[in-house]
């Protein structure tokens, strides 16, 4: 039996890399708690909710920064 191609297993395993926890926001924007879960309240971070557990996709995360350097240099 062979193994499936190698580009088949990063399909299936990309989604959940794709996903950050508030935890690993607050890293990258070196933010606490309170700030990461009021700019997901106000809608300016987008995220999604499975379950019980909050994740902001990094495309999302990714937009919010560029948003706030357009800002910045404008």
């Amino acid at each position: 039996m062979t193994s499936p191609p190698l580009a088949v297993l990063r399909t299936e395993v990309s989604p959940a890399l794709d996903l950050l926890t508030v935890p690993q926001v607050m890293a990258r924007l070196q933010l606490g708690r309170s700030a990461v879960y009021d700019l997901l309240r106000t809608g300016q971070l987008a995220s999604i909710t499975l379950g019980r557990a909050r994740r902001i996709p990094t495309h999302a995360l990714t937009d919010f920064i560029r948003t706030h350097l357009e800002q910045e240099a404008a």
